[in-house]
């Protein structure tokens, strides 16, 4: 395994809208797990959810969850990392374990 840390409010970077369920549910698991991000709303913005889709291969739903540049999925697929031990919390700053 290879740890890949970003201190700040950086390395999770969440795009939400404000009446979605999950965003809520990604939001609140994140702060459960102290850990620092960065939200950008897609509300009335549906040219940049077009492009962040597309970035994503994709991706049709929000939240749109990336730690530390990676697209890593929406709120099932975050909470899902958490469960299995793939993400630390520590200090404000998330840690992701990738293969390596």
């Amino acid at each position: 395994m290879v740890e890949n840390t970003v201190s700040g409010g950086t390395a999770v970077r969440m795009y939400t809208t404000k009446w979605c369920g999950y965003c809520f549910a990604a939001r609140r698991l994140l702060r459960r797990l102290d850990v620092d991000f960065e939200e950008i709303s897609l509300d009335g913005k549906p040219e940049l959810r077009r492009r962040i889709s597309r970035q994503t291969g994709g991706w049709p739903t929000v939240p749109m969850v990336f730690v530390n540049g990676i697209f890593v999925g929406g709120y099932s697929e975050l909470r899902s990392l958490c469960r299995k031990g793939d993400l630390v919390s520590g200090g404000g700053a998330l840690t992701a374990l990738d293969e390596g």
